[in-house]
């Protein structure tokens, strides 16, 4: 990564601006910010000069959604200040970063060659680079199954500062890891501190959209199957019912999930979570048989119970929370990218959640 450290980075972007506008690389200047300032996670910002174009850049370490939320705030920020074209400078922009930057009308570039930059007069747009920056091994995460007890807990309560005791407490983890999450939170500009110490949500949309990234659905066990019925509504409540009746802990999420907290259009694929997979005499109730052909049914039991944290009754059926629906919703069948982008619209900002 020390590519993309110290004196070599103002170099190395004016190299790639020049060669994306088709300048000489003489005609690409580059200059420190007018005054010192902390610009977060990364090595910060720069004025750069590309023919008659003025740029405030801001380059991070880091492409990761956190970093990248960071970064197009702060661009966008200095380049009203200064009146310049925003642009984050990034190692490698992932699909979760490329829609951060557009939706803050910020553009982009990486070191390994992609790019989207739109501004008067220029409309440039590279992608297929390969990632020129993998690291080998899986890297811890703050958003491992266990520790995102902690995102969840602070994303469903936003506007709520919370001790650490408190929070290990409310999420039933000890608090020394609670600490230790939460420390790495901070340093990721995730989470900040009131006077007392007390933690709280920094960034709603840049935690809810590094979770996002990092989260993969396929780690939980899922169990497959069919249920022959007439409508996908009369499934989920001949499920939710055989399991309530079972006294099995569950709850609905992805599509359904979606439509029942937003109404978001209708759904073929029902998904519910479950502390365990129902005994074959509540499977057999419910008319479900195991199958890989013609699924309509998924029963999730999850890596972590974390994920029943924050659920409520919609309609007389037991939903997961919105936050853990929106994580769900990746990479699922369907119209699942359609019903994401409107829930979170309509319920997932620190004045809704």
């Amino acid at each position: 990564m020390d590519r993309v450290s110290g004196q070599r980075i103002g170099a190395e972007v004016a190299q790639r601006l020049a060669a994306l506008l088709a300048l000489p690389p003489g005609r690409v200047k580059v200059q420190p910010p007018p005054a010192p300032r902390r610009t977060g996670v990364g090595v910060g910002g720069l004025l750069m000069a590309a023919g008659g174009l003025r740029f405030a850049v801001e380059c991070r370490a880091s492409g990761q959604a956190a970093a990248v939320v960071m970064a197009a705030r702060s661009a966008r920020e200095g380049a009203a200040r200064l009146n310049r074209i925003p642009l984050v400078v990034v190692p490698y922009m992932g699909e979760v970063g490329r829609n951060l930057c557009e939706e803050a009308g910020v553009g982009w570039l990486d070191l390994s060659g992609n790019a989207s930059l739109v501004a008067p007069g220029i409309r440039v747009h590279v992608e297929g680079k390969p990632n020129q920056f993998k690291q080998p091994g899986r890297p811890r995460s703050v958003f491992a199954p266990r520790s995102a007890r902690i995102a969840r807990w602070l994303l469903i309560q936003p506007e709520v500062a919370v001790s650490q005791r408190a929070l290990a407490r409310a999420t039933g983890l000890d608090e020394g890891f609670t600490s230790r999450i939460v420390h790495q939170l901070e340093a990721q500009g995730l989470v900040a501190r009131d006077p007392s110490g007390a933690v709280k949500v920094a960034n709603y949309a840049a935690m809810l959209e590094a979770w996002r990234e990092a989260y993969d659905f396929s780690r939980h066990h899922i169990v497959r199957g069919h249920i022959a019925a007439r409508s996908s509504d009369e499934i989920l409540r001949r499920v939710t019912g055989e399991l309530g009746r079972a006294k099995l802990e569950h709850a609905a999420t992805g599509l359904a999930g979606a439509w029942l907290w937003s109404g978001f259009a209708g759904f073929r694929l029902v998904v519910i979570y479950v502390t365990e997979q129902p005994a074959p005499k509540v499977a057999q109730a419910m008319g479900f048989h195991a199958t890989d052909q013609g699924e309509n049914v998924w029963l999730v039991r999850p890596q972590d119970a974390g994920v029943f944290q924050g659920a409520a009754e919609r309609e007389g059926i037991a939903c997961v929370h919105p936050v853990q629906v929106y994580l769900d919703l990746k990479d699922h069948p369907e119209r699942s990218a359609e019903a994401a982008e409107a829930l979170r619209k309509r319920l997932l900002s620190p004045t809704h959640a």
